[in-house]
């Protein structure tokens, strides 16, 4: 069981950490615009994968959801810090 966890844990982070660079590009462009959509869907296939080739169900999906948005908009905000 704790391994299983521990395996959940890392591939929530490398999804926080893989969305971290698309949510810095999403803040420079213009909202609901193609790249826009584009940066925030392009990592969804390899968390997908990911989460295929770990061996977690579909119900890991909303914590590595979190994780995901949470690269989204950390990136976005260190984006804006760097703007001030």
């Amino acid at each position: 069981m704790e391994k299983i966890l521990i395996t959940l844990f890392i591939l929530i982070l490398i999804a926080l950490i893989l969305n971290l660079p698309f949510g810095y590009l999403r803040s420079t462009v213009r909202k609901f615009s193609l790249s826009w959509f584009l940066y925030i869907h392009i990592p969804i296939p390899v968390v997908i994968l990911m989460r295929l080739w770990l061996g977690f169900s579909y119900k890991a999906i909303p914590l590595i959801l979190i994780g995901s948005m949470t690269g989204q908009l950390l990136g976005g905000y260190f984006n804006k810090g760097r703007q001030l």
